[in-house]
């Protein structure tokens, strides 16, 4: 006896329910367009043009199979009648707002393709063409940015974020991929610069695909910062142990002040200093073509103790007396190069004598797989 339900015999008879999930809302149609200007959508009536955002990702299903993987740059408002801006409808009537919603009036899209993805292969390619007119235009989906992010769960990925105005769709990078090219982060102030940076840092580190020296200019990548709501948030150095991430320091005092900790102090002796070091300061140091090149010459002269016996105000500089003399130096010259270098006095890591090489040391850590943040 067949104890099996109604439901099982269907299934039995016509085979398993499709179990795919219904398939996405199109947004829209491509009306207009270039490759280097973009694409220009007309909305679809029952698109909420307040539902869209700049930075969501959509995908332009291209008639031949391909697959034009595009981000929002702007949304607009547009009429099929010019004089409907002049001269709106009572949209105290819902009738009458609905009869001019998606017809007369409509919302538009400007679009910038990306990538492309054929349909025999998903493997992301540059866009050298446009789709045709009238091409769907649907949302992003979930396959669709593990395609050409990758996936969190595959080896060597790493999970950065979500896009903007699609939670729960995890963007995640190629590390291995990113550090072989030159990559940058740029935003507005306020953007998250920064809490993207030091997930990004913290992605190399933890993935160990790459080792890091990190100019920690502001004090936000070390050892703690704070987020916009003064929030104390964790450096690297607390995120990974002293054998992964090392700090030094050019202010021990600030330092200690702060509470950080720290894994060595950079000093730097002035017989350090060559030439070529401050010629990448004469911007800053307000230094003329003619003290730029009276600086090789004072280095040749003076030796490798030059800044010092420059910054000695005691040191009468009788090696430079002949060349005063003959015209090679002239003395306003180097008057004016003495008081510019006067700014090292003030700063701390700048001293007569150092016991240690700094870049030795960090490039030692360097070398040994250790992450180094300056």
């Amino acid at each position: 006896m067949d104890d099996r339900s109604p439901e099982q015999e269907l299934d039995a008879f016509f085979g398993p329910r499709p179990t795919d999930s219904p398939p996405a809302r199109q947004l829209g149609i491509v009306v207009a367009g270039s490759l280097s200007r973009g694409l220009d959508i007309k909305l679809d009536p029952g698109t909420v043009i307040e539902g869209l955002a700049v930075g969501r990702y959509v995908v332009v299903r291209g008639n031949t199979g391909r697959r034009f993987f595009s981000i929002v740059t702007d949304v607009q408002l547009d009429a099929l009648n010019p004089l409907i801006e002049k001269s709106p409808p009572d949209t105290a009537d819902p009738f009458m707002a609905r009869v001019y919603g998606g017809t007369a009036v409509f919302g538009r899209l400007h679009v910038a393709p990306m990538l492309v993805l054929d349909e025999d292969s998903d493997e992301p390619k540059p866009v050298k063409t446009v789709p045709a007119h009238f091409t769907a235009v649907y949302p992003a989906s979930e396959e669709d940015v593990g395609l050409i992010f990758g996936r969190e769960d595959e080896p060597g990925y790493f999970y950065i974020g979500d896009p903007l105005e699609m939670e729960g769709v995890h963007v995640a990078l190629d590390l291995r991929r990113l550090v072989e090219r030159s990559a940058g982060v740029f935003g507005k102030t306020g953007t998250g610069k920064t809490f993207l940076t030091r997930t990004l840092l913290a992605g190399l580190v933890r993935e160990n695909v790459a080792v890091n020296l990190v100019f920690d200019m502001h004090n936000e990548y070390g050892w703690k910062s704070q987020d916009e709501t003064r929030q104390e948030v964790k450096g690297l150095r607390q995120m990974f142990p002293t054998g992964q991430v090392s700090v030094f320091t050019l202010d021990e005092e600030s330092s200690r002040r702060r509470g950080s900790k720290i894994d060595g102090v950079v000093r730097i002796a002035y017989e350090q200093i060559e030439p070529e070091d401050v010629d990448s300061l004469s911007s800053l140091m307000a230094l003329s073509d003619v003290q730029v090149g009276a600086l090789y010459f004072l280095r040749r002269r003076l030796g490798q103790a030059w800044v010092a016996r420059l910054l000695d105000e005691n040191d009468l500089l009788e090696d430079l007396n002949a060349a005063l003399e003959q015209g090679t130096l002239h003395g306003g010259t180097l008057g004016a190069i003495q008081r510019k270098l006067g700014m090292f006095r003030r700063f701390g890591f700048l001293q007569a004598q150092a016991l240690e090489d700094p870049v030795k040391q960090i490039l030692d850590h360097l070398d040994r797989g250790v992450n180094v943040v300056l």
